[in-house]
């Protein structure tokens, strides 16, 4: 759940709008003029504001400019009408999260309402970096081994330059963690910072997010946008995954890397952006660069400082410290006292091989106290957390990735057609849901925190997949 803002003077429009998120399970406040916006954001702690540009009073980009001097990490969209959207855009490249064009497409709209809240958390959730024994901290990097004390020390050394990262180590180390870390001890703290997943993204998207387009630049371009990277300005970009960039991407990070500027598609001046890059992969960028997928000038542009994180299996001395920590943060996220873990149960942690990293661990450590009744977790609970985990491999050589692709390519076979992608994601969001209900015993609170998602848009699902709880064992409290 979020806290969010809406400033409009249209009442309807802020009824709607408040309806709308409030079903999301959203705690929305409104307002219907820049100075009332104002108030309002000083009042309470927010994660959103979205403001119209049209204000009486206080315009909408005047309030935002006063938003930006005392919460510059607050996420703020901006509402426009067709005509005003030049208004908008000189806003985004102030830096506005982004800007919403009236009337606008609800899904879309609760897509970049998502993404805006993620960004503001992003920004403003610290880091913690070498946490004491007895921390719970939301988000931080654990362990004192040697190898992770180097890594702290190389996050003490380069976040205060603006020196390009890149940050390698396997799916699970936390690259994005340190990449976060980094920012948050950078110069440039109190500027956005957005994250871009280069695998996210489709391949026909993800230029024109990256760089914008002018009007009529494709069909469908009906009006000019910003890019993530000119919406960044002054800030911090962090390019995950950028060992799976399309080559032809490739070429116009460089360009950012050594010229400081951008064109968007269709444009033909190029544009000033001040932004600082932090790239991460799990690929043998070597392996790309000797097949000819990655860019050999990108590649040693991209490595002024390389930052490697290394893969739990190689620092089994701080499993412990790990466990006690994602023991504690997830017993006081469930509202419940830590049970502890047993020796029995601690060794069973050291042997596996957790070819997941911390991610596996931190999973398997949080299904494991969701069985438990209260007693110190055992070897029991600790191998069903393992073997319950869905990415665990499947066949003998073969990984997550490739048991996944290996389900799609078989459903696709039998279910190709106009509707297959609706039908394959409703099968699996389906399956995610139920799971998370079994095992959190049909306590439906639980399970929509174990999701990340509001009980209300839980309950949607339950109720859009027809999904049957055991209310003998369910129960609504936390």
């Amino acid at each position: 759940m979020a806290k969010i803002l809406i400033v409009d003077d249209d009442h309807q429009l802020r009824h709607s709008f408040e309806k709308l998120l409030m079903q999301e399970g959203h705690d929305v406040r409104t307002a219907s003029s820049g100075e009332a916006g104002l108030a309002a954001i000083r009042e309470c702690a927010l994660d959103l504001v979205i403001m119209d540009v049209r204000l009486p009073g206080k315009s909408g980009l005047e309030t935002f400019r006063e938003v930006r001097e005392f919460e510059p990490r607050l996420p703020v969209i901006i509402m426009t009408a067709f005509g005003t959207t030049e208004t908008a855009i000189e806003a985004t490249k102030m830096g506005a999260f982004d800007y919403i064009l009236k009337p606008f497409d609800i899904p879309e709209v609760l897509v970049l309402i998502r993404q805006a809240v993620e960004a503001g958390r992003f920004m403003r959730s610290q880091v913690d970096v070498d946490v004491v024994a007895d921390s719970c901290s939301r988000e931080a990097i654990v362990g004192r081994s040697k190898a992770m004390q180097e890594v702290y020390k190389a996050i003490g050394r380069v976040a205060p330059t603006d020196a390009t990262v890149l940050i390698r180590g396997e799916s699970g180390t936390g690259k994005e963690l340190a990449a976060r870390a980094i920012y948050q001890h950078s110069l440039r703290a109190n500027k956005p910072f957005l994250v871009i997943n280069c695998v996210a993204i489709p391949e026909t998207l993800l230029e024109s997010e990256l760089f914008g387009y002018e009007k009529g630049a494709f069909t469908g371009a009906v009006n000019r946008r910003v890019g993530r990277i000119e919406q960044a300005n002054g800030g911090t970009v962090f390019l995950d995954e950028i060992g799976d960039m399309p080559f032809g991407i490739q070429s116009k990070i460089l360009r950012l890397l050594q010229e400081r500027s951008i064109e968007r598609l269709g444009g033909r001046e190029p544009i000033p952006v001040d932004v600082r890059i932090i790239a991460a992969t799990n690929r043998d960028l070597e392996a790309a660069l000797a097949e000819g997928r990655f860019r050999e000038d990108l590649y040693y542009r991209l490595r002024v400082v390389t930052l490697a994180l290394p893969p739990l299996r190689e620092r089994t001395g701080d499993i412990p410290l790990l466990a006690d920590y994602f023991l504690k943060r997830f017993a006081k996220e469930m509202e419940i006292a830590s049970p502890g873990i047993s020796q029995l149960a601690m060794e069973h942690l050291s042997r596996h091989h957790w070819p997941g990293n911390v991610r596996e661990l931190a999973n398997t450590l949080q299904k494991a106290l969701i069985f438990s009744r209260g007693c110190p977790l055992g070897p029991e609970e600790i191998a069903r957390g393992i073997k319950g985990d869905v990415l665990e491999r499947t066949a003998e050589g073969e990984s997550s990735d490739e048991a996944i692709r290996r389900w799609i390519r078989k459903e696709l076979a039998s279910e190709a057609g106009e509707n297959a992608f609706d039908v394959l994601m409703d099968r699996v969001a389906c399956a995610i849901v139920a799971e998370a209900l079994n095992l959190s015993g049909g306590n439906r609170s639980r399970a929509a925190k174990l999701l990340g998602l509001s009980r209300p848009t839980l309950l949607s699902k339950i109720e859009k997949y027809r999904l049957k709880i055991d209310t003998s064992v369910s129960t609504d409290s936390p």
